[in-house]
């Protein structure tokens, strides 16, 4: 699905970008040029990048 419409930038580009290393939005704005017109998917791209982080992270699990 197409998250910037104004740079034609999908949520799978965003996922890979994150996957590759960008770890902000400013290193996901940098490099899909997302948000840079009109803003509009700025509230989604930070939204994706977070849920992709968390997916990312390693697990790590609660000792007592």
């Amino acid at each position: 699905m197409f998250v910037c419409v104004c740079h034609a930038v999908t949520d799978k580009q965003i996922k890979q970008a994150v996957e590759a290393g960008c770890c902000s939005y400013r290193e996901v704005r940098d490099c899909l040029q997302t948000g840079t017109t009109c803003g509009r998917c700025v509230p989604e791209t930070r939204e994706l990048i977070n849920a992709t982080l968390i997916e990312l992270a390693p697990h790590t699990s609660q000792a007592a």
